[in-house]
């Protein structure tokens, strides 16, 4: 990492070592332990889900934590890496935690969820891939949409909207690029849009040049970019070396802050569907970035929503059963509205699904000036 990230303090957590150790009296706190993306390729991931967690439970235990009793969390890193996530939660298990928090990958999510499944414990993490929660997993919940409830905006924009006959897809090779790849195509040939390039790169690559190059070739009306946050950040250099003029869209990530701050001028005209923003015209929205930049001295993007959020889903659900009670949280947070009229921390009303899937608002953006600008408010699906 270099000296644009400002959290690389945290960078030298090791696989099983704990940022925040969690004091005697455990048995008397609700203890949560976080297994996430603290170094290596997903460490603005993580660390932003991490900052995210950490800020909404000092709020909490500021107002007497959960029913009555104070947050401990102890934070494992994962480095980025499924196998190492895995082993980790199979110790964050024999811990005896009240919730899981994470990972961020959907990799690491995929080879994780049985685990906390077998044991009854919630897992609330930050994967979007669309199969994670068609696994059949009860106690796995998101912290942001899935694929499946995503795609189908980003392709109706790009009809609607945009007005394409033909787009070029540019994806990461892994379980988060391949579920996105696969949604959007399918609902794009539902519309009768042409996939006129279907590029996979993988993660960690530095070099786009050939990618690029394909791109340009295929001379599609617009260019969907699914890719992790800096390597978004090296392609749209690339694209705009090449001078490529057509619409550049994205999903959350290619929006980001992060990949704002990475790619600089280059980000600038990209466009898409946003589920989680700091820019977000929504007061609570606006009030946590403010927190949130005061406490950590950078500008969160979703990730750090995604952690704070994991949170308050889990305040909530216990106060629904009003106990502390581990194997009953599952079922309190399914099918569970929250309203941010009654919970101010959930930021916007939200619906939790029996799948563990959300529903709430979202929004359209475009980068301008360096600057993610909001364009629309997208409705919750089901009222």
């Amino acid at each position: 990492m270099n000296k644009r990230h400002p959290f690389n303090r945290w960078l030298i957590v090791g696989a099983f070592a704990a940022c925040v150790a969690a004091p005697a009296g455990a048995q008397d706190a609700v203890k949560l332990i976080s297994v996430g993306e603290l170094s290596g390729g997903g460490a603005t991931v993580g660390t932003n889900f991490k900052n995210g967690a950490d800020l909404a439970i000092a709020e909490i235990n500021a107002k007497g934590g959960i029913l009555g009793k104070k947050i401990e969390v102890t934070h494992y890193d994962s480095q980025s890496n499924p196998g190492v996530a895995r082993g980790l939660i199979q110790r964050a298990i024999d811990e005896k935690p009240y919730a899981i928090l994470g990972p961020g990958f959907s990799g690491s999510v995929k080879v994780t969820a049985q685990l906390t499944s077998d044991a009854g414990i919630a897992q609330v993490m930050g994967g979007e891939a669309a199969e994670l929660t068609r696994l059949g997993m009860k106690t796995l919940f998101r912290t942001s949409f899935g694929q499946q409830s995503s795609m189908p905006k980003i392709a109706a924009y790009l009809v609607d909207e945009v007005k394409v006959k033909s787009v070029s897809m540019v994806w990461v090779n892994n379980d988060f690029g391949k579920g996105g790849r696969d949604t959007l195509s399918k609902e794009l040939q539902a519309r009768g849009i042409k996939i006129a390039a279907d590029i996979s790169t993988e993660a960690g690559q530095v070099d786009f040049a050939a990618d690029v190059a394909k791109v340009k070739a295929a001379g599609a009306d617009a260019v969907f970019v699914y890719l992790n946050e800096e390597e978004s950040a090296r392609i749209l250099k690339e694209i705009r070396k090449a001078d490529i003029k057509v619409p550049l869209i994205g999903e959350t990530t290619l929006l980001g802050q992060k990949v704002i701050e990475l790619a600089g001028e280059a980000a600038n005209g990209v466009r898409g569907h946003v589920g989680l923003t700091t820019d977000a015209p929504v007061p609570a929205i606006q009030e946590f970035r403010k927190t949130f930049v005061a406490k950590y001295n950078y500008v969160p993007d979703h990730n750090g929503i995604k952690g704070y959020l994991s949170i308050y889903m889990i305040k909530a659900a216990s106060e629904k059963m009003g106990k502390l009670d581990t194997k009953g949280l599952p079922d309190a947070l399914k099918n569970l509205t929250i309203l941010a009229s009654k919970e101010p921390g959930i930021l916007m009303d939200v619906t939790i699904d029996e799948n563990g899937d959300l529903d709430r608002d979202s929004f359209l953006g475009e980068v301008v000036n360096g600057k993610q600008q909001i364009t629309k408010i997208l409705p919750k699906l089901k009222k």
